[in-house]
């Protein structure tokens, strides 16, 4: 079978054919051409940026001023090419370090001895541009940490000439090292209710939050147990019987005795056969004259012979029972029976009478710390709370008016007519702090006092109380 005769291949190359092409030169002022040949460029009728006329708060370039002179460490001077820290070069002043060049020159830094230096000039940096209405704006330029081992010391001259070293104090964190700040506590586990029940049956892997009333009376707890050095005096005193002294004089004493460590105890310095031993389980017939007629009081043992104590640990030291002799209980024998109780008792409250102008009130409110001024949500109360204000201001006694507590106790349930809020304002302008206790069952009932058969409420003012008075146990005594 024969085929056709096929023309030649041609060679590769022969398919190549020349094409001309025109060059254009670039423009002379060396800008972008991006038009076509022979054709016209574009924006070649713009001004160039370096003869356009910009606003002064424009940066200027190289036209721009010198930098303002921003603060200078003392080790700025050392050589910190090769001590590994930021010293007078080796960033520029928009980054981390300092300028590293100011009029062109290249700068040493940190990191000069790894790099090759740069030849040439360097741009300068511009300066921070004014604002538009022609104010500087300052560079603020944060102090740089000092090298290792730089010596912050400093040498003086005193006046005899001699040279002595100065160390600067380092201003580091105040807190103590103690357990409070290095040791982690666990949250307190819940005493009571539902929480301790869920606590104790997830063996403490659930802690609820102990509640925002729990909380608050720890506070008090925290306050009523503030330290006490010696001994502090008490005096519960009223113009108006009836108002409840005798039992806020309990209340208080029982309050802090249960809650503090140290010994409390509560004196009838009442003249007219006082009651405050009758509030309270009486374990002796001893009185304050029997106290001062024995002559072996050594130990805090004796002492007990001639007290009660409730069960909340409050002792009590009645007063003289007999009508004929009570009347002679004085200032001479009051300051007696003071001087050996504060050898072996921390706080000593004093149950006064219902006079002021009798001759133990004057022991009684010359050697007293403070006053509980005692009233009732009446008319006639409030009066005679502001009178007994009114006799100690002009009797000499005006420390224990500015450092006193107003108590107002409520007698009877329900809401008083009287303007509470009035009262609150009047004498809180002239006393330390007033506090409310409002009616309560089982004080109404006059018989012993027990914390336990309080309300709730009723316990927590008295535990505000007594929180008050603790705070006066740092103050230093006026007596």
């Amino acid at each position: 079978m024969s085929f056709p005769d096929l023309p030649p291949v041609p060679e590769p190359d022969s398919l190549l054919e020349p094409i001309e092409a025109e060059v254009v030169p670039l423009p002379t002022d060396e800008r972008p051409h991006r038009g076509s040949a022979g054709g016209p460029v574009p924006f070649a009728d713009q001004v160039p940026a370096t003869e356009q006329v910009l606003p002064s708060w424009v940066p200027r370039g190289d036209n721009a001023e010198a930098p303002p002179t921003a603060y200078v460490p003392p080790w700025a001077g050392q050589d910190n090419s090769t001590a590994g820290h930021p010293g007078t070069g080796g960033f520029n002043t928009g980054g981390f370090g300092a300028a590293s060049s100011v009029n062109g020159s290249p700068g040493t830094g940190p990191f000069s001895g790894g790099f090759p230096a740069a030849t040439g000039p360097q741009p300068a940096q511009p300066n921070v541009p004014p604002y538009p209405d022609g104010s500087e704006q300052t560079t603020v330029i944060p102090p740089v940490a000092p090298p290792a081992g730089f010596d912050h010391s400093e040498t003086r001259h005193d006046q005899t000439g001699h040279n002595h070293v100065e160390s600067p104090v380092l201003q580091g964190d105040s807190r103590p090292l103690d357990d409070g700040t290095l040791v982690k506590r666990e949250r307190q586990a819940p005493r009571k209710g539902w929480r301790r029940a869920v606590y104790k049956a997830t063996g403490g892997t659930i802690n609820p939050r102990n509640p925002r009333s729990e909380v608050y009376r720890e506070k008090l707890v925290s306050a009523i147990r503030t330290p006490l050095a010696g001994d502090y005096r008490i005096a519960v005193l009223s113009l108006k019987g009836g108002v409840g002294k005798t039992t806020t004089a309990i209340a208080l004493g029982s309050t802090l005795a249960s809650l503090r460590g140290d010994r409390v105890i509560a004196v009838d310095a009442n003249p007219d056969l006082g009651t405050l031993a009758q509030r309270l389980p009486r374990e002796t017939d001893s009185t304050v004259r029997d106290l001062l007629a024995d002559r072996n009081l050594n130990r805090y043992s004796d002492i007990r012979e001639h007290t009660s104590q409730a069960p909340s640990r409050l002792e009590v030291l009645a007063s003289e029972r007999d009508p004929a002799a009570a009347e002679a209980f004085n200032d001479e024998e009051y300051r007696g029976v003071l001087g050996i109780l504060q050898r072996f008792y921390n706080i000593i409250i004093t149950d006064c009478g219902t006079g002021l102008s009798n001759s133990v009130m004057k022991g009684v409110l010359d050697t007293a710390d403070s006053i509980i001024v005692v009233s009732s949500p009446a008319i006639d109360g409030a009066r005679s709370a502001a009178s007994t204000l009114d006799w100690l201001d002009a009797h000499g006694f005006g420390r224990l008016v500015s450092s006193a507590i107003v108590v107002i106790s409520s007698s009877r349930p329900g809401s008083p007519n009287v303007d509470i809020e009035q009262m609150t304002e009047y004498f809180s302008a002239r006393c330390r702090a007033i506090r409310l206790v409002g009616f309560d069952d089982h004080l109404a009932e006059g018989a012993d006092v027990d914390l336990n058969l309080m309300s709730k409420s009723t316990r927590m003012a008295f535990m505000e109380l007594a929180a008050t008075v603790a705070t006066d146990f740092t103050n230093p005594r006026h007596r």
